[in-house]
Parts: C-alpha cells; sequence; structure tokens
C-alpha cells in the first residue's frame, strides 16, 4: 500500500508586499469592501469544512512591508482571486472610484470573471461563480 501523499487543502492567506500597507488595506476597505481589523492591515474569514464540519479554519489576509516578513529574492508575483456577489456592480464601484479596470469580462461555465488593479500596481481577480456553486450545500460563504 503506498503511503498518503500530503496536499494543500486551502488557502491559509493571501500576503501582500506593499509600500504603504496602511493605505493599501484601507484602499482595499474603501474599494472592495474587505473587513480590516481596527488598526491594522489583516482581513481573516472564518469557514466550516464540508468534509468535516465541525472543524473551523480561516483564511488571512494582509497587506505587509517589506521588513515584515522574509519574501525571497527578486519580486513577488501573484494574483489573488476574489469571490464576489455581484461582478458587474463591483466593477461599476471601482470604475466610479477610478480604479483602473481591465474591459475584458470572462465568461465561463465556472462563472463569470473580471480584474482590476490595486494602486501600488497589484493585479487582482474578481470571481462571481454560477449560481450552482452558490448554494450553501456547495460552498461556505467567507463573510
Amino acid at each position: 500500500m503506498k503511503p498518503r501523499r500530503a496536499r494543500v487543502t486551502g488557502i491559509g492567506g493571501v500576503f501582500l508586499k506593499s509600500r504603504n500597507p496602511e493605505r493599501l488595506a484601507a484602499w482595499y476597505r474603501k474599494n472592495l469592501g474587505l473587513v480590516i481589523s481596527p488598526g491594522g492591515q489583516v482581513a481573516t474569514w472564518d469557514w466550516r469544512s464540508i468534509r468535516r464540519p465541525g472543524h473551523v479554519g480561516s483564511t488571512l489576509w494582509a497587506a505587509l512591508s517589506t521588513g515584515d516578513r522574509e519574501w525571497g529574492p527578486g519580486r513577488p508575483t501573484a494574483q489573488v482571486n476574489y469571490r464576489v456577489d455581484e461582478l458587474d456592480r463591483l466593477l461599476a464601484q471601482l470604475r466610479r472610484a477610478h480604479v483602473r479596470v481591465d474591459d475584458r469580462i470572462e465568461e465561463s461555465p465556472y462563472g463569470r470573471f473580471g480584474w482590476a488593479y490595486d494602486p501600488e500596481g497589484n493585479r487582482f481577480e474578481l470571481w462571481e461563480p454560477p449560481r450552482r456553486y452558490r448554494s450553501p450545500e456547495r460552498h461556505t460563504p467567507m463573510d
């Protein structure tokens, strides 16, 4: 019998390297509605595992300065995908706030996707799941 392989079980956190973490966190609070901890640059979403309902976990979002952690050599590259409830409404809000938003919206069996940029030039993806994935039986909301 082969030993069970280790695997990824979810996203533990999203960490954005920032020149000004306080300002970047405030931007995400204002424009994407992230609930940022008082006096900080951190948002946390608690969730329950569908496979293990008694298990409660959390996913962390943080804007961090270059000195807050070891980033490794080179410039970090990543794109964060945020699940959203109304893609068109959020993209319109971002445009009204003069946020750089890609014109393209992708429609697929997996949902609808749009993209925008934060003030430090980080591109992020906005994902509106298809209705069949929005029921409580299929996912745990992160709010």
